[in-house]
């Protein structure tokens, strides 16, 4: 795999997404490491789309705990069931939330934070990690991204 990406600048987002996913499915195919998977993961999806955050949680002892991201720092943990990330967690299914300020409970890792999406990762049938977007702009996601977000993990959870 090249070390960059190609992404066509004025592409719709679901062409963005078209071309980025073999390319993403390329990267981490055949590489044992979690962990540097995340991390590319991460930069691939923040370079092609600039988001504000992108990252991943992972379930330890009952609990997120912070991987591999990009952008400003993070909260360190989530408990299950809390904020955006662990209500993903708890519920198993994909969490679009346009506005973070109108979800009950949310966890303000930072206030620039205005819309959410997260999407569950599965291994052995249960939730082994979240991927947690964030953008400062408000309805920023929507059924494309979901869609999209949805296809790369299911290649995420081949590697595990």
């Amino acid at each position: 795999m090249s070390e960059n990406l190609f992404i066509p600048e004025s592409a719709s987002k679901a062409e963005k997404y078209e071309a980025l996913i073999p390319q993403i499915e390329a990267l981490i195919t055949g590489e044992p490491d979690l962990y540097a998977n995340l991390a590319n993961l991460a930069a691939a999806l923040k370079q092609a789309f600039d988001f504000f955050w992108v990252g991943f949680y992972l379930v330890k002892d009952e609990q997120l705990v912070l991987g591999p991201f990009q952008g400003p720092i993070a909260c360190t943990r989530i408990a299950f069931g809390k904020g955006v990330c662990g209500t993903a967690w708890k519920e198993a299914k994909t969490q679009l939330v346009p506005d973070v300020d109108a979800f009950p409970g949310h966890i303000a890792c930072s206030s620039a934070s205005r819309s959410e999406i997260v999407v569950p990762v599965f291994k052995d049938e249960k939730v082994a990690m979240v991927l947690d977007v964030d953008s400062d702009q408000l309805d920023d996601f929507d059924s494309t991204d979901q869609r999209f977000l949805e296809e790369l993990m299911q290649i995420l959870e081949k590697t595990l």
